[in-house]
């Protein structure tokens, strides 16, 4: 039945889905006409909103490529390539396939999403090639969705690690919710589990029979003329600093000073920028010469093209969203008609919604997180319930808005269409566990 769903899905969205890009810009237009027919501001207001938002995700943005890139320089390390690869061999079915990739996926993102969504992807681009009877598109899809599906449980999932900082935004009304109560509490508990659990048997069930399998289709590669090159002997001044082991070796050895500093003080904490140095500094180490891991990264420049265009696009929706007061409009309609038994899977939908228009968990949590916490305490709900739901809706709709696949999509080769059914099917498992899980879990403790 699955396979029948997801197919129905995966031709609909052949027919009529756009590209990624097109996708931002209705969703650029829709917000438009609901600042200016809900909150009654003017076209030109929300143009002026539009563009102070544009530039917003610059940091991001430049995050994001960062992640993507150190993240392929350091999946191509010989040594990883040969971890990597070895792993890539385990499967030999479509169906071991799925399954070994999801779990590598689930792995990468309990520890950082970044990692989870580059991780898998690559992981995946390997199984394809190891495994001829996988079809690349689930493999990818399943990459991505399995990371979603962990991030309830993540270390690094963003609100709950927000409220748990000293100094943040709402310490003077909440103080500092433990981790205990967020990220390790049983309703994120159950809906990452469970939800990682349910995702998986659902993708054993939407695989292609053998006659619809589309197996990966390697680009051309470059990887036996790098190797070459590398081991040309080295003639001018130029090549020697090129390929310097002790150049290379320097750094690294200032940048493990700098983590080991970092990880002393702040305890395992894999927020973006640390994630990005790490992968950074862990690339350098393991191609052994500046010029190799050069190449690399030149390799996988192209990869995060899509984010370079998108990302400003939606900072522009985030900024109508906010200079408009939509955010603030449609978290007040959930505060209005909730109470004590409601109010859990209200927030939780209503975080689902503003996620596709504001795909950035800090970035609703700042907009959305103190409405909620004002209605939880209002309605003697535990402001922790407030944290959860609001995190829990912002990550299901990620299989809906395709802000954070883009790096999948930009290191498979792959268009939107090419995996959204699949994704399509996951989000509506995952939407339902997880309104089972924030209104009834709670309740049993």
């Amino acid at each position: 039945m699955l396979r029948a769903i997801s197919q129905r899905f995966k031709v609909g969205v052949e027919k009529f889905l756009p590209d990624a890009f097109i996708f931002a810009i209705i969703l650029t237009l829709i917000v438009m006409f609901m600042g200016m027919t809900i909150t009654g501001e003017s076209l030109f207001a929300m143009v002026e909103h539009w563009y102070n938002g544009f530039w917003g995700f610059l940091a991001f943005t430049t995050q994001m490529v960062l992640i993507i890139i150190t993240g392929y320089a350091l999946v191509k390390a010989p040594i990883v390539q040969k971890w990597v690869q070895k792993g890539a061999q385990i499967p030999k079915t479509q169906k071991s396939a799925i399954i070994i990739t999801m779990l590598v996926a689930a792995v990468g993102g309990y520890l950082s999403w970044g990692l989870g969504f580059v991780l898998g992807t690559l992981f995946a681009i390997e199984v394809a090639r190891n495994v001829p009877a996988a079809d690349f598109r689930i493999l990818i899809a399943a990459a991505y969705t399995a990371t979603i599906a962990t991030l309830p449980i993540s270390i690094t999932v963003t609100a709950p690690l927000l409220v748990n900082t000293p100094g943040h935004s709402l310490e003077d009304k909440i103080g500092l919710i433990p981790l205990t109560q967020t990220i390790f509490s049983p309703t994120m508990l159950f809906v990452g589990i469970v939800g990682l659990v349910a995702v998986i048997y659902a993708y054993t069930k939407m695989m292609p029979n053998s006659e619809d399998v589309i197996p990966y289709q390697s680009k051309d590669e470059q990887a036996a003329s790098l190797e070459t090159s590398l081991v040309k002997e080295q003639r001018t001044i130029a090549d020697r600093l090129n390929n310097s082991k002790l150049l290379n070796y320097i750094i690294v050895a200032l940048g493990l000073i700098w983590l080991f500093m970092y990880f002393s003080k702040n305890g395992f904490n894999l927020e973006l920028n640390i994630l990005n140095f790490a992968f950074l500094i862990l690339g350098l180490a393991l191609h052994g010469s500046p010029g190799s891991y050069v190449h690399a990264i030149i390799e996988g420049m192209p990869s995060a093209g899509g984010i370079a265009l998108q990302f400003p696009f939606y900072a522009g929706i985030m900024g109508m969203m906010m200079g408009s007061g939509l955010a603030v409009v449609i978290s007040n309609w959930v505060v209005a008609i909730s109470n004590e038994f409601t109010f859990p899977f209200l927030s939780f939908l209503s975080a689902a919604i503003l996620n596709i228009f504001v795909p950035s968990a800090g970035g609703q949590w700042q907009v959305q997180g103190p409405i909620m916490v004002d209605a939880a305490k209002a309605l003697g709900v535990p402001v922790s319930v407030a944290v959860n739901t609001v995190s829990i809706g912002d990550l299901v709709t990620n299989l809906l808005q395709p802000f954070f696949v883009l790096p999948a999509l930009g290191l498979s080769g792959l268009s939107l269409k090419d995996i959204w059914g699949y994704c399509l099917v996951s989000m509506f498992i995952l939407f339902i566990i997880s309104a089972i899980g924030v209104t009834f879990i709670p309740m049993l403790f």
